[in-house]
């Protein structure tokens, strides 16, 4: 059987020009985000724009905490009352089935790494190291609480004590330009 000219060279031409095409669709294709599901999402309720109080209700700061890089970074931006400030690096890390986080400010550095634990909280272990060059093992805790708000605690060992001390407890709560949405 012999395929008529003119249906071979239509056949022909469609098969070059139907592959750049198909290739282009293809390079135009955003690649799937490995970022939106499973253990990535478990820092999520960190996420917004925050009023910080003491456990006396004392305003402390303010946090604006935003997912960066296609959702693989959890980004902490502290500002404190009396003006300093803060920021964090919080991701899950593959390699080692774990959350990082990574402190830097004016006066401490921090870092730490761990996971949520079995009633839902952020928990983190790592170290505390002063500018000073002092240096305790740290533990942070993140949970979320009932009416949305997140409470955030830290202790820092203390050895001449040979006990684990509170640090700070904060009390997360929606600022009202967020809540509001």
């Amino acid at each position: 059987m012999t395929i008529p000219r003119c249906l071979a060279a239509a056949l022909a031409a469609s098969l070059i020009f139907a592959s750049p095409l198909a290739a282009q669709d293809e390079a135009q294709a955003p690649p799937p985000n490995p970022c939106e599901s499973g253990p990535y999402t478990q820092f999520d309720f960190w996420v917004g724009h925050w009023d910080v109080h003491d456990s006396e209700g004392i305003l402390q700061g303010h946090n604006l905490i935003t997912k960066e890089e296609n959702g693989c970074l959890v980004l902490e931006r502290w500002t404190s009352v009396t003006g300093s400030t803060g920021q964090s690096y919080n991701y899950y890390d593959p390699g080692i089935d774990a959350w990082r986080q990574v402190w830097v400010s004016q006066g401490i550095t921090i870092d730490y790494k761990g996971g949520v634990d079995a009633s839902g909280a952020m928990v983190l272990f790592g170290d505390i190291a002063y500018r000073s060059g002092a240096r305790y093992p740290f533990t942070g805790r993140w949970e979320l609480l009932d009416d949305g708000a997140v409470k955030q605690s830290f202790q820092q060992y203390n050895p001449d004590a040979a006990d684990w001390v509170d640090w700070f407890t904060g009390y997360y709560t929606l600022r009202e330009d967020e809540a509001a949405d």
